[in-house]
């Protein structure tokens, strides 16, 4: 759903459903700007972090912009980087992993020790996306992010609003209820950029060890960390709840 869109952008029922769901992003942005100051957005500079940041850039210019330089990420996304900077005349915050936390785990267990296991992979994005979002968050009290309910399993109950219990704040999700469609519709509408990896077959962009382009009729997470059950396929940023309880 990229480069020349494979639908009909003037489709009126498509246009009425994203009017309508900018709106509501727009007008959840300005509660957030009015009810839970400082807050933060934190963006991988995906297709949905993109959208975000048009929508923060025409409505809640106000609130804080980070992304999480893992060190390990493809050369688009830094190119995408400089872009964003660019277009929108603003200044992303850049979060590095601590030096020392990356030397240990290299050390111990291995440049690519991340294929060995969940565990070595999640400790991986442990150092390098975990523990730099606890130290961007600190302070804050209330997270953006550009999660949507048909990313994944691990998201079909995501919720628009909720309580971050392991970082001490609100987390908001503005685009929970947006379909892949309503999003790449948003980008060519306003003439939003976007990461060239996504004309490539890569839906879902993190690090590049990390990430593959997907075939014709994969999920669309398929792609991050591929030889992981699905299930497992988060990276500890957004833990799943049970019953109220972070997983």
């Amino acid at each position: 759903m990229n480069g020349q869109p494979r639908f009909d952008l003037n489709d009126p029922q498509l246009q009425a459903s994203l009017a309508r769901k900018s709106a509501a992003a727009a007008a959840l942005l300005g509660r957030i700007v009015r009810e839970f100051p400082p807050a933060a957005f934190a963006t991988s500079l995906g297709a949905e972090d993109m959208v975000l940041m048009d929508l923060l850039a025409r409505h809640a210019p106000q609130i804080e912009i980070f992304t999480l330089d893992t060190g390990r990420l493809h050369a688009d996304t830094y190119a995408l980087l400089q872009k964003v900077t660019d277009h929108y005349d603003v200044r992303i915050r850049v979060v590095y992993p601590r030096t020392e936390a990356i030397e240990q785990y290299v050390n111990k267990h291995g440049i690519n020790a991340f294929f060995g296991g969940v565990d070595l992979r999640k400790s991986c994005c442990e150092v390098r996306k975990v523990e730099p979002l606890r130290r961007a968050l600190a302070g804050k009290r209330a997270w953006i992010t550009g999660l949507r309910r048909a990313q994944a399993v691990t998201r079909r109950d995501l919720p628009q609003q909720e309580y971050d219990a392991a970082n001490g704040l609100e987390k908001f999700n503005p685009l929970a209820e947006w379909d892949e469609q309503e999003v790449w519709a948003y980008i060519h509408t306003f003439g939003v950029p976007y990461n060239a990896l996504h004309d490539r077959g890569f839906p879902s962009i993190g690090c590049e060890p990390c990430t593959r382009a997907i075939a014709k009729g994969e999920d669309i997470r398929a792609g991050r960390w591929w030889w992981e059950d699905p299930d497992s396929k988060e990276c500890g940023l957004h833990p799943r709840k049970r019953s109220g309880v972070a997983a």
